[in-house]
């Protein structure tokens, strides 16, 4: 797959379709795979990479580049990215006449936290054969079922289908409706608020404010970002106590609910690997009950029902009673 899409995105840059290609590029080790920008066919042979740790979602990366005077982008995007694609559109955050897309297929993408953690420490190179992975390491080869380490966003998959594209490279999927993806927030509503309570405040505890889940996250968009105010008293720096450690996470959770589509982005560049995902997907649950089914970035042009007041909206008293389980 990785040279199909190295010669497709060749082919349009040498006939003028496109002046740049928005794709990944490897780091300095074999999982660290990171968003890129290419210019030159020369650039894409020797650089460009499509594998099992392709995992960041390039849409965000859009904004900067359709913001450029000069020609088209063409962007690779897999079928959660074009969500948050759609999404970004609908807020006038891309211009959708510079870009050109190309769908790619996507099975899921291994997590090196979970490589790790089978016991791969010291990893100086991967490669798969088959269903697995064998992980070269400064103490020998350690192999990993690829079902055993695929990230936990990619186990839960809403759809492997593309929701705006120009091209597509193989066969489009399918939205999959029991996927899976409430079953955590399931188990956290179950959980009495004591509980509930409990559990946010280990895992936030952890947060040390790196600010790589807003910087990554499609909707998180702001040209200035409240928690960036010099006047706020809480710019830039680690939580001061534990009202400080919740309140970074809770109001973004806020800024972006009704426009995240679910792409697990927050939870993925987590340097102590808190759920944050499951904030936004506490309230993409919500808001399916309160609101009727809706998915962020389903439609390039529909906005949330947090926007859009009708008649047959939920009742505050509905959403209090609901608040206070």
């Amino acid at each position: 797959m990785q040279e199909v899409i190295k010669k497709r995105a060749i082919e349009l840059l040498s006939d003028g379709t496109v002046t740049r290609v928005l794709g990944w590029k490897k780091g300095e080790f074999a999982y660290d795979v990171t968003p890129a920008v290419f210019e030159t066919a020369e650039e894409i042979e020797r650089d460009f990479v499509y594998d099992d740790f392709t995992a960041a979602n390039v849409s965000k990366y859009l904004m900067k580049e359709t913001a450029k005077a000069e020609g088209k982008v063409l962007a690779f995007l897999k079928p959660c990215d074009t969500y948050s694609f759609n999404q970004l559109v609908t807020e006038h955050k891309i211009n959708r006449e510079k870009t050109y897309l190309i769908g790619i297929p996507c099975e899921g993408k291994a997590d090196v936290n979970k490589i790790k953690a089978a016991g791969a420490e010291g990893i100086v190179g991967i490669r798969a054969e088959g269903d697995n992975f064998v992980v070269e390491t400064l103490y020998g080869d350690v192999t990993a079922a690829k079902k055993d380490v695929m990230a936990e966003r990619c186990l839960s998959c809403k759809s492997k289908k593309h929701t705006a594209y120009d091209e597509l490279i193989g066969e489009d999927g399918e939205v999959i409706p029991d996927c899976g993806r409430f079953d955590l927030v399931e188990k956290l509503e179950g959980m009495t608020s004591a509980e509930r309570f409990e559990f946010w405040r280990g895992e936030l505890s952890r947060c040390i404010r790196c600010n790589a889940c807003r910087n990554v996250c499609p909707a998180c968009t702001c040209e200035q970002c409240v928690f960036d105010n010099p006047n706020s008293g809480i710019a830039q720096k680690a939580a001061a106590d534990t009202f400080e450690e919740k309140m970074f996470h809770i109001i973004r959770a806020y800024h972006v609910a009704g426009r995240c589509t679910d792409c697990g982005e927050c939870s993925r560049v987590c340097p102590e690997q808190i759920p944050l995902h499951l904030l936004n997907r506490k309230f993409i649950k919500d808001m399916n009950e309160l609101y009727g089914e809706y998915q962020a970035g389903e439609e390039e042009g529909v906005v949330s029902p947090l926007t859009s007041y009708t008649f047959d909206d939920c009742e505050p008293g509905v959403v209090h009673e609901r608040g206070a389980e």
